[in-house]
C-alpha cells in the first residue's frame, strides 16, 4: 500500500468532511450508554461462543485515553534537514526550531505521535481529531469540517507544522510556509507498518531520531502482541470468522460511504481476526454506499464512528431509514460496534489500545 495513494484517499475523506460537517472527536453512541470496560486481559474475558449470532450494539472504549511517552525528556539535535513529502513532490526542509509545534491530519495520528515521542508539551495547536487529556487545553485550529484557517494558526506563533496533506485546503497550508513557518509533510500510511514509519518521520522532523526508533519499536511490539491476543479469542476457521463492514455515516447530510481496501478500515478489520467483506466484493477506497453493495457484502457486524451513529438517531433509526441494512445479517441482529471518531481510524501510538477496545466490544460485549 503506497502512501501517495492513501493521501488521495484521505483527500476523499476531507471532501466528505467538508460536505457533511464531521464532528471529529465526539465520543459515545446514540445506541446505548457507555459502561466501564473490564481491565482484565483479553484471554480472561468471557468471550462469545459464536460472535456471528450475537444481537445488539456495543461501544468500543479505550481503557486509557492518554498517551504514555516513550521518553520523558527526549534529546533533540537541531537544526536538521529532512525530506518533506509535499503533495507536489519531495523537497528538502531544514528545521531550526521545534519549540512551538502543531501536528495536523484528519485522524489525529500526528498529534498523538508527537505526544508518544515525549513532546506533548510542545503542542500549541491541534486538529479536531487530536483528542486526549494531555492536549485538552490546546487550541483547536481546524473546523468540524477539517479545514484550516491560516490566521488561527499564525496567531499561535508555531515554528513547526507537521502534516500529511489530509488537512486542507492545501493552499492554506502552504501559505503558512510562505509566512515563515517551517512546514514538513510526512507520509501517513494507514497500515500497521505505517505506524512505525510515521513515528520515525515525525521524530526526524523534531530532531529526535532516537525517540522515533524507540516509539516505532514499542508500538510495533505492542501491535504484534495485541494481534496475537485477538487471534487467540477470534474464530480460526475463516468460515466462522465475522464478516465485517465499515460504514461511514453522516445522517444530517444524507451521506453513507463504505470504506473498502486501502482505506485503513480493511487493515483494522483483519487485525481484529475478522473478514473485510467490502474488500471481498472488490470495494476499494471510500465510495458512496449502494444497496446492491451492502446486500452483496452481507456483513455480520457493521463498524461505525460514534458521532455518525448518533447523527442517524441510533441503530433502529438507521435500519428504518435504510431498509437494505435490514436485509443483512448485521441489520437483522442490530449488530453494530461504534467507537469515537478520534480513535477508530487513528494509525498512531494508540493503535494497540484501539484494537483492544474493539476486540472487547466485538468478542466480549458488555465486559
Amino acid at each position: 500500500m503506497r502512501a501517495r495513494f492513501l493521501l488521495s484517499a484521505t483527500a476523499a475523506a476531507i471532501t466528505l468532511a467538508m460536505l457533511t460537517g464531521c464532528t471529529g472527536a465526539t465520543a459515545g453512541s446514540a445506541a446505548q450508554s457507555v459502561t466501564p470496560v473490564s481491565t482484565a486481559p483479553l484471554a480472561e474475558l468471557d468471550t462469545l461462543e459464536d460472535p456471528r449470532s450475537y444481537q445488539g450494539g456495543s461501544t468500543a472504549v479505550l481503557q486509557q485515553s492518554d498517551i504514555t511517552p516513550v521518553l520523558e525528556a527526549p534529546e533533540q539535535a537541531l537544526p536538521v534537514t529532512v525530506t518533506s513529502h509535499d503533495l507536489g513532490g519531495d523537497i528538502e526542509i531544514t528545521v531550526t526550531s521545534a519549540e512551538r509545534v502543531i501536528g495536523l491530519d484528519i485522524a489525529g495520528s500526528i498529534g498523538a505521535t508527537i505526544a508518544g515521542l515525549g513532546f506533548a508539551d510542545r503542542l500549541v495547536g491541534r486538529d479536531i481529531s487530536t483528542a486526549f487529556p494531555a492536549v485538552a487545553d490546546v487550541p483547536v485550529v481546524t473546523s468540524s469540517a477539517h479545514t484550516i484557517n491560516a490566521e488561527a494558526v499564525l496567531k499561535l506563533r508555531p515554528d513547526l507544522v507537521i502534516t500529511d496533506g489530509s488537512i486542507g485546503p492545501i493552499d492554506v497550508v502552504l501559505q503558512l510556509r510562505d509566512a515563515g513557518v517551517t512546514v514538513v509533510f510526512v507520509d501517513r500510511e494507514a497500515s500497521i507498518d505505517g505506524v512505525a514509519v510515521l513515528a520515525r518521520q515525525v521524530a526526524a522532523a523534531l530532531g529526535a531520531t532516537e525517540a522515533g526508533e524507540l516509539l516505532a519499536e514499542r508500538v510495533r511490539q505492542q501491535i504484534d502482541q495485541k494481534v496475537a491476543e485477538i487471534a487467540a479469542i477470534a474464530p480460526r476457521d475463516p468460515e466462522q470468522q465475522l464478516r465485517v463492514l465499515f460504514l461511514y455515516l453522516r445522517g444530517t447530510a444524507g451521506v453513507y460511504y463504505l470504506f473498502g481496501e486501502e482505506s485503513g478500515a480493511d487493515v483494522l478489520i483483519e487485525a481484529l481476526g475478522a473478514r473485510d467483506v467490502a474488500g471481498e466484493i472488490g470495494w476499494d477506497g471510500m465510495k458512496p454506499m449502494t444497496d446492491e453493495a451492502l446486500v452483496a457484502a452481507n456483513p455480520d457486524l457493521i463498524l461505525v464512528m460514534s458521532s455518525g451513529l448518533e447523527s442517524v438517531g441510533g441503530i433502529d433509526s438507521l435500519v428504518a431509514e435504510m431498509p437494505a441494512i435490514e436485509l443483512t445479517t448485521a441489520g437483522q441482529n442490530r449488530r453494530f460496534v461504534d467507537m469515537a471518531d478520534s480513535d477508530i481510524l487513528g494509525f498512531g501510538p494508540r493503535l494497540p489500545d484501539v484494537l483492544d477496545a474493539l476486540a472487547r466490544a466485538i468478542y466480549a460485549p458488555g465486559q
